[in-house]
């Protein structure tokens, strides 16, 4: 398949909507790029986050994480081996949600004990909720182009390389919607997609993470960048790592910026946000 027929095939799939969206986008990104000389100028004046966070402590959330979906994992092969289906993809969901318990509470314990103000110095100030709501409205439209920018790239060398037959793969959420109508599912889909996941993510992956690379490279573009590409690699779907590192760097970016979590998460919360309710019109 020859790459002016890729290239023809991908945007004939495009609508108005679309198009109109990625202009503004563009737009917005262009100014964000010749206002601070291609990002180079972007983060010079971001604030620092006072903290004695080591890498024992900021790993401990993790690992939190991890041990308690793994053990919730296995009490479901114990105590439900039959379940498939709809219930299946529900209780995998509802794992999701209980295993981002203890990572959120010892997050905001080692928030408290380690930043020097604590969970405002973490980036919790109720104070900016709306003004970080609607920049993250703004980075949004900047960023939107950037990751599709990444998808169409992925989809043509994977054209190129794989063959016609080679299609971008759905996130399995995505995938769960589509085959289950259930409104349990959709329901428990749509709260770990849009609240449990970007919040959890982004205090662990921003706030932890991002934090504790910036405390030692001393900068915060190569910890925004690290963060980014060991965020990309935790989700287990190579095609979506190039979209996931842009989308990312956006959201490290974010936090970088404006010191506030709320700014991140509400940019994750949206953007998952859009990708599941185009999916449920579908």
């Amino acid at each position: 398949m020859r790459l002016k027929e890729i290239i023809k095939e991908l945007f004939s799939q495009a609508n108005i909507i679309d198009l109109i969206i990625c202009t503004a986008g563009l737009l917005v990104l262009a100014t964000w790029l010749l206002r601070t000389g291609l990002g180079k100028k972007a983060l010079i004046n971001a604030p620092v986050r006072r903290n004695d966070l080591l890498p024992q402590i900021a790993f401990i959330p993790f690992l939190f994480w991890f041990l308690t979906v793994w053990l919730l994992a296995l009490l479901k092969e114990k105590s439900l081996p039959d379940i498939s289906g709809w219930q299946n993809a529900f209780v995998e969901n509802l794992i999701l949600c209980l295993a981002a318990v203890p990572a959120i509470v010892t997050t905001f314990l080692i928030a408290r004990r380690h930043f020097a103000r604590g969970i405002k110095g973490f980036g919790f100030d109720h104070k900016t909720i709306v003004k970080d709501f609607v920049a993250a409205l703004l980075n949004i439209l900047a960023t939107m182009p950037a990751v599709l920018a990444m998808m169409i790239l992925t989809i043509i060398a994977g054209k190129l390389i794989i063959g016609p037959e080679f299609v971008m793969p759905r996130h399995k959420e995505l995938k769960e919607i589509l085959a289950y109508p259930q409104w349990q599912v959709q329901a428990i889909i749509v709260f770990t997609s849009i609240l449990v996941v970007p919040f959890t993510e982004e205090i662990l992956f921003r706030g932890m993470l991002q934090t504790l690379l910036r405390s030692y490279s001393g900068k915060p573009w190569p910890a925004v960048i690290l963060a980014s590409i060991i965020f990309a690699a935790f989700h287990a779907n190579p095609p979506h790592w190039p979209a996931l590192f842009v989308f990312s760097l956006c959201m490290g970016y974010a936090y970088e910026k404006s010191g506030s979590l709320f700014r991140s998460i509400f940019l994750h919360s949206i953007f998952n946000a859009l990708s599941v309710f185009s999916t449920l019109g579908q």
